[in-house]
């Protein structure tokens, strides 16, 4: 059985312009909080960073930390795709984790 994708895309494009949206499921617990029933700090969990290629290209990248909510959704546009170009989003957390999603732009 196939592991569950954490990251649902959407790439739309219109105009020359492609509007991107994510929504990746991840915990992102910043090392602050405490477990409720030990006392104990909840570990830190968190992306650090997340890549978009367009065709191979890269088209965005950012490098994120603690300040960023569970479950995060990221939107940006770029120009240059067309309906039916390959799209691959893929983050890594700072436990080691990855995951990544392929995806055509419609």
């Amino acid at each position: 059985m196939a592991k569950k994708k954490s990251i649902k895309v959407r790439a739309k494009a219109k105009g020359g312009v492609t509007t991107v949206k994510a929504l990746i499921s991840h915990p992102m617990e910043t090392g602050q909080r405490k477990d409720k029933k030990t006392g104990k700090k909840i570990p830190a969990h968190f992306i650090q960073e997340i890549t978009v290629t367009h065709n191979g290209a890269s088209v965005f990248s950012a490098e994120w930390g603690t300040a960023v909510s569970k479950n995060p959704y990221l939107s940006f546009k770029f120009a240059g795709a067309k309906s039916g170009d390959a799209l691959t989003v893929s983050w890594a957390d700072n436990q080691g984790k990855t995951d990544s999603i392929d995806a055509k732009v419609s």
